[in-house]
């Protein structure tokens, strides 16, 4: 999930990706080692007690070089559950937040729900400027507060060098005992700094917190993914029950049947037909192949081959150019 956060900052030319983790450290590090593109040019840093979104902060500049004094550089923040981030969204907040001058911009959404947000408390329109005040977590929020629609998504640009000593004058004074990154905006306002707001839609903000959610984030994922395929030449005759990861690339001209699935770091090369019913994880299919109603793993099959139906291509098999399997056949691992 949080390498569609990284992929999210592509078009910025990021100097450095800090990855904060925590529970799950060493299996989050080396997903993420093995993932990463290295224009990310990401680096890991341990929260080794959770002591809250701020302090969870706080860690992570610690690995950035030099001090903050005169560093008046954008630092973004976002959590590692919200998969269903736009490149464009995030574009639009740092170039809002740089052109404005801020200390701080948010990324805000509407929602007619909003339970469970922290809201975004902002100067009465009348009277102020709408300008953004604070952000109260609905824990510690009043009845006027809660009633409330704007809500805060927890990605923000800030300007480093109006972070970094904010967030080491944080209080746990909360229900919670911890140090709330949000209370950064009311610190930086009462100060009389600028906070400013981009507004998002909620789909592209929503963070993944179970397994129902991350079945709707990924049925989005999937669909996004398709339309990109579809528009590129790919024909598939029913999107709905086609399943192609991010991770696969696919050649002109191929053909998805129903039942497909792609995963991992598939390769299939141009003018082939894969399905129905097909399932190839990490698997490099040459062009002007086809695969019918089988599963492969790691395998390898040459061009212009024939597989299927119902063959099974374990790791490290392969299959030769322009063969022929037949039905229910197992390749032999080399």
């Amino acid at each position: 999930m949080v390498m569609h956060v990284i992929h999210s900052l592509e078009s910025l030319k990021v100097d450095r990706t800090v990855v904060v983790v925590g529970h799950g450290a060493d299996r989050v590090t080396k997903t993420v080692r093995e993932e990463a593109p290295t224009w990310a040019n990401v680096t890991f840093v341990e929260q080794q007690v959770q002591r809250g979104t701020g302090d969870a902060a706080l860690v992570g500049l610690s690995i950035f070089p030099g001090d903050d004094l005169d560093d008046d550089s954008t630092v973004i923040v976002l959590p590692g559950d919200t998969p269903l981030l736009q490149p464009d969204t995030i574009d639009n907040l740092v170039a809002t937040h740089v052109a404005n001058g801020y200390a701080a911009t948010l990324l805000t959404s509407q929602m007619d729900d909003p339970s469970g947000y922290g809201r975004v408390i902002r100067a009465p329109s009348k009277s102020g400027d709408g300008r953004v005040l604070r952000i109260v977590e609905q824990r510690d929020a009043s009845a006027d507060e809660l009633a409330t629609n704007e809500v805060n998504t927890s990605i923000y640009a800030f300007r480093r060098d109006l972070l970094g000593p904010a967030l080491r004058h944080l209080s746990p004074d909360n229900s919670q005992g911890e140090y709330y990154l949000t209370d950064v905006i009311g610190a930086l306002a009462g100060m009389g700094h600028r906070v400013g707001a981009v507004l998002a839609p909620p789909g592209e903000t929503a963070g993944v917190n179970d397994r129902w959610q991350l079945a709707l984030a990924e049925r989005e994922l999937r669909a996004r993914t398709n339309r990109r395929w579809l528009l590129n030449g790919v024909t598939m005759l029913d999107p709905r029950q086609t399943f192609i990861d991010v991770t696969v690339q696919l050649g002109r001209d191929v053909t998805l049947y129903p039942g497909t699935i792609l995963q991992g770091k598939t390769v299939v090369g141009d003018g082939c037909e894969i399905g129905p019913d097909t399932r190839l994880v990490g698997c490099v299919i040459n062009q002007d192949c086809t695969v019918e109603n089988s599963v492969g793993r790691d395998a390898v099959v040459g061009a212009g081959a024939h597989v299927g139906p119902y063959a099974h291509l374990p790791t490290g098999s392969a299959v030769a150019a322009g063969q022929s399997t037949g039905a229910f056949y197992t390749a032999p691992v080399e």
